[in-house]
């Protein structure tokens, strides 16, 4: 990547608020993002250039499409702006990062707004669940499962458990661990939630059984929220720093990126790796590609990282094919304390989709918000002391659709 792409300001919503009930729906979870993000920036409607947002369920949870609309609705200096929507599942924000960092590398564009946006606390749980399954290969997977997503992500587990061994101890500490890096951040869902020791543990009634070896705690939380951020050119950024007495050395920026897709069906990806040392050889690939092009050797070379954890199955299979553990090793990082907040190589400072929440369509932005503000040192309470790169994994489905980014900043 010999372009990096610049983050000039973003925000994010309340993630413990639930919309329905505040009387909100896509549009104001969008609203305020976008407002948010222009603020932090310090630009105007009319300066963007292109917007992009990323959904996943509109249509489903509040039977609307075409969210692209809404920009020139959120301030009549969008008008006329070219936008898109995109969808990949848990993925979507960061296809939607993806295509705007596109147009600005094609030169098309300058200065470009991306937002993700999903509401879906407004119907039961039984409900949404059924909604979200939907990036599962429908008719043909999780059929017999109340859950489809719970028990596809136990089957990640189990099949850790069939090559490597797997013990829910180590499970239950990553859920503690997001649990309580989650306290420390204003914007999660959880900040204010109370546990005890045995509601990270395999008592079944403090923490009990939903599909498989997925307890309650094992679980990324059911969200509403939006997040966006506004992404800029070399030159743009150059500019905009210059009229605010700063370097281009000491805005964020995106240094790498991988992008990685798969068969659909998790037993094909399954099946597709048998005897081989990565449960998904294409997560690590989309990894590796995003080290490459950032110019970097290893997951030490980073800060921390903003993983996915839609179940504690998943960040288990991320800590081992960032490389951070040999393949089939992740409890050794969890155990050492390398994922720690203190640790050697902190992993979800935010609390990740466990602690801060996960409204589908805008956790690959915020994630990428989060890595841009660790790296410019403006983390709050969740701050990484020195930090200055960060990477980023977003999964959607069953590590269907998987987008890594790695994130810079300067003194």
């Amino acid at each position: 990547m010999n372009t990096p792409i610049y983050l000039l300001g973003g925000a994010q919503t309340d993630f413990a608020e639930n919309a329905a009930r505040q009387g909100k729906g896509l549009f104001e979870l969008m609203r305020q993002a976008v407002q948010g993000a222009l603020a932090d920036s310090g630009l105007q409607a009319q300066d963007i250039q292109s917007g992009h947002v990323g959904n996943f369920v509109g249509e489903l949870f509040a039977g609307q499409g075409l969210l692209g609309g809404m920009f020139a609705a959120i301030d009549p200096g969008f008008g006329g702006m070219p936008s898109g929507r995109h969808e990949a599942a848990c993925a979507s924000g960061s296809i939607a990062m993806l295509s705007a960092m596109a147009e600005i590398e094609a030169g098309r564009y300058d200065c470009v707004l991306v937002t993700g946006v999903e509401l879906e606390r407004n119907v039961p749980g039984a409900l949404a669940a059924q909604h979200l399954g939907a990036a599962t290969w429908v008719g043909a997977e999780a059929q017999d499962a109340t859950y489809a997503w719970p028990h596809m992500f136990s089957l990640i587990g189990e099949e850790y458990e069939r090559r490597y061994g797997l013990r829910y101890e180590h499970l239950g500490r990553i859920a503690e661990i997001n649990i309580a890096n989650a306290r420390r951040n204003p914007y999660a869902q959880t900040r204010s939630w109370q546990f005890t020791p045995a509601s990270f543990s395999q008592d079944d009634e403090a923490n009990p059984v939903i599909e498989g070896m997925i307890r309650r705690q094992d679980c990324g939380q059911v969200t509403d929220g939006a997040a966006a951020l506004v992404l800029a050119s070399p030159a743009y950024a150059q500019r905009w720093a210059a009229q605010r007495g700063r370097t281009l050395a000491q805005v964020p920026r995106i240094t790498g990126w991988g992008h990685s897709s798969a068969h659909l069906r998790l037993q094909a990806k399954l099946q597709a790796s048998a005897g081989q040392p990565y449960v998904f050889p294409h997560v690590r690939q989309a990894i590796q590609d995003a080290f490459r092009r950032a110019s970097i050797a290893d997951a030490f070379a980073l800060d921390g990282i903003e993983t996915h954890d839609c179940f504690t199955t998943t960040e288990y299979m991320a800590i081992d094919h960032f490389g951070i553990t040999p393949p089939g090793q992740s409890w050794q990082a969890i155990e050492d304390g390398t994922i720690a907040a203190d640790g050697r190589l902190p992993v979800n400072p935010s609390g990740g989709l466990i602690g801060a929440g996960h409204p589908v369509g805008a956790t690959g932005v915020r994630m990428v918000l989060d890595a841009a503000r660790q790296v410019s040192g403006t983390a709050g309470a969740t701050q990484v002391e020195g930090a200055r790169r960060f990477g980023t994994l977003n999964i959607g489905g069953s590590a269907t659709t998987v987008v890594s980014f790695v994130v810079e900043g300067g003194a």
